[in-house]
C-alpha cells in the first residue's frame, strides 16, 4: 500500500482508526449487527469480525436500503463503523451518513478510492483519514 492514497470524498469527516478490509461487498441486513457492530453474515470473510469504531473497507454495500436504516441503528448504538472506504461509490452508505448528519450531527466519513488501494489495505493496518481526502498510514 502506498504511504498516502487519495481519496474522492463523498462524506468528510477526520478519522484515525484501525482498518476491517475485505475484497467482497457486505450486506448490513442480516450481515452486521447493529447491536455489537459484529459482521453476522457466517458467508462473509470478516464474519465474526466487529467493525465498530474501525474503518471498514469494502467495494461495495450488496443488498437494499434496509443497510441505510441498520448502518442508523448502528450509529445510534455507538456500534457503527468510524468511516467506509469503497471502490465505487455507494448510495445506501452515502444516505445513512447523511440522514445521520440529520438526526444525530453524526455522518460517517465516506470515501471512494481505486479497487488496487482499497484490496492493498489489510485488517489491523491504521490509517488517518483527512477531511480532503488523503489518506494516511499510520506505522
Amino acid at each position: 500500500m502506498a504511504d498516502i492514497i487519495h481519496a474522492d470524498v463523498i462524506i468528510p469527516g477526520n478519522v484515525t482508526a484501525e482498518v476491517l478490509a475485505a475484497e467482497e461487498p457486505l450486506s448490513f441486513w442480516g450481515g452486521y449487527s447493529q447491536e455489537t457492530g459484529e459482521i453476522i453474515d457466517r458467508r462473509h470473510p470478516l464474519s465474526g469480525q466487529n467493525a465498530a469504531g474501525r474503518i471498514l473497507a469494502v467495494p461495495f454495500s450488496r443488498g437494499s436500503s434496509t443497510t441505510t436504516a441498520v448502518l442508523l441503528e448502528s450509529l445510534r448504538a455507538k456500534t457503527a463503523p468510524a468511516a467506509i472506504l469503497t471502490s465505487t461509490p455507494d448510495a445506501f452508505f452515502a444516505l445513512a451518513s447523511i440522514i445521520a448528519d440529520e438526526l444525530y450531527q453524526s455522518p460517517i466519513p465516506l470515501l471512494v478510492i481505486s479497487q488496487a488501494d482499497l484490496f492493498s489495505l489489510l485488517t489491523g493496518d491504521r490509517l488517518r483519514i483527512t477531511a480532503e481526502g488523503l489518506i494516511l498510514r499510520q506505522n
